[in-house]
């Protein structure tokens, strides 16, 4: 599938819901901790010389004999802060993860720029080059340009990737990976990795969804007739090589440890209040973005 304009506009009444509400200088659609000028009343307080004489209350003044000025909530611009794992990892599948993960991000930016946020993304191999973009849709054409100039080599960190953000006030991070790294992976370090990366963007007041992108041969390694029988794995990233031989016990056995995987991330992130979906390359755009990831939005 391709990113054309029916597919943004099947998702362009669509918005991400904020877990804050922001406090950014800059004028946009979200509700601030400030008092403004939108048509949103927030609450009374005494007048003050200086104030505008419109906000004057007059009813309160005939019961009252005292003048009160209405407050009003400041729409200020939100920060979308997205995240994509570019390591060669990404690149595997009959359909490839790095292109799901595109699409992923180039519907949740649509989403923020749709709504007149600001729309951070980020490369995790080159975080100190990040693509920002604001002003309502007319960036999207960059941003889909800056989509399709990533590569997907090597490796990255998602960690550190994560202690890279420079977040200033709240906003929502997604986090789009597969997160097939030692220290997601290993049984015994894996919840503690992202318990770690929830609570560093919990005190950054972020807003936080792990989008774990997987290919349907690494969910369901029976998907794939090339997996049975004697074969050399080859580490996409480290270019080591492991002989096994697999037969239909060993992929049941494989299945439940992925399984078991996913379940230790789902169980750590509810904990910590965050989103956490699995995204197989093998559904349908559609259904992922209008249900398994509906929590995410304010409508």
């Amino acid at each position: 599938m391709t990113l054309d304009a029916a597919f943004f506009d099947k998702i362009s009444r669509l918005r991400l819901a904020m877990g804050h509400r922001a406090s950014m200088n800059l004028t946009g659609n979200r509700k601030s901790t400030q008092k403004g000028s939108s048509n949103e009343f927030s609450d009374f307080r005494e007048y003050m010389p200086g104030d505008d004489i419109r906000r004057i209350d007059w009813n309160a003044y005939g019961r009252l004999d005292r003048l009160y000025v209405k407050e009003y909530m400041e729409e200020k611009e939100a920060v979308v802060s997205i995240l994509i794992d570019t390591s060669a990892s990404m690149e595997y599948g009959r359909r490839r993860k790095s292109a799901l993960a595109c699409m992923l991000a180039a519907a949740f930016a649509y989403m923020g720029l749709n709504n007149m946020d600001r729309v951070m993304l980020y490369d995790m191999r080159q975080m100190q080059q990040p693509f920002a973009a604001s002003g309502g849709k007319r960036a999207l054409p960059r941003l889909t340009d800056w989509l399709a100039q990533r590569t997907f080599d090597g490796r990255a960190d998602v960690s550190e990737a994560v202690r890279q953000l420079p977040l200033n006030g709240p906003g929502v991070t997604l986090i789009i990976s597969d997160l097939l790294q030692e220290s997601f992976v290993d049984p015994g370090r894996g919840q503690d990795t992202v318990g770690k990366i929830l609570r560093f963007l919990e005190y950054r007041r972020q807003r936080t969804a792990f989008l774990q992108v997987l290919a349907g041969e690494e969910l369901s390694a029976g998907l794939s007739a090339e997996l049975t029988g004697t074969r050399n794995l080859i580490d996409m990233e480290e270019k080591s090589t492991l002989r096994l031989t697999l037969d239909a016990a060993s992929i049941r056995v494989y299945e439940q440890a992925v399984q078991e995987f996913l379940a230790g991330l789902r169980q750590e992130c509810a904990r910590r209040g965050a989103f956490y979906a699995v995204c197989s390359t093998e559904m349908d755009i559609y259904q992922l973005i209008f249900q398994e990831l509906r929590k995410l939005y304010d409508i």
